[in-house]
């Protein structure tokens, strides 16, 4: 028996009062996210999903929007923001991999970390909010790497030596 079929039957056996009136409403809004049916944010037009990416430094506030398949990074066209083309295809990845290139506007917000961070954050962003949009299309990403959060940072500077694990020359006399 499914959640939503105890639920169901939970709710029907009690006589709802306004409490109950809520709590079956939470449940009912609870179980239509488990079964995979996102809900978009904001009106119903410009409905969007939102999540953020991560990579290194970098932190990627990624919205997404059904469109025509633009893309704006902190308010610019991504062919200004990225001037190199392999940056620009790194933040298409996940709509690719989907097979809609250019049904989807992307509005991302990046900060910190280096070209390249940023756009693999929106990269992992963009995948999040994919999955939000269509659950049937976490698979696809999921077997590409785009849902993954690559952990790999920088490592600290460690006391006595120059750099995370470089040490100062040595000297035997």
């Amino acid at each position: 028996m499914t959640v939503e079929k105890k639920i169901k039957k939970v709710v029907k056996k009690v006589a709802p009062r306004k409490k109950e009136k809520k709590i079956a409403a939470k449940k009912d809004a609870a179980v239509s996210v488990k079964s995979g049916i996102g809900k978009g944010k904001g009106s119903r037009k410009g409905r969007y999903f939102y999540a953020i990416g991560r990579r290194k430094r970098a932190v990627a506030q990624v919205k997404l929007r059904v469109g025509k398949g633009e893309i704006a990074i902190n308010k610019k066209e991504i062919q200004k923001y990225f001037s190199d083309f392999i940056l620009q295809d790194i933040v298409r990845q996940a709509q690719i991999c989907v097979g809609r290139p250019n049904g989807f506007d992307l509005e991302i917000k990046v900060s910190g970390g280096g070209t390249k961070g940023q756009a693999e954050a929106a990269r992992h962003g963009a995948a999040r909010a994919l999955v939000l949009f269509e659950p049937n299309f976490r698979k696809r990403l999921k077997r590409a790497g785009f849902l993954k959060r690559d952990p790999r940072k920088k490592e600290r500077k460690k006391y006595g030596l120059k750099r995370a694990r470089k040490a100062p020359q040595f000297s035997k006399r």
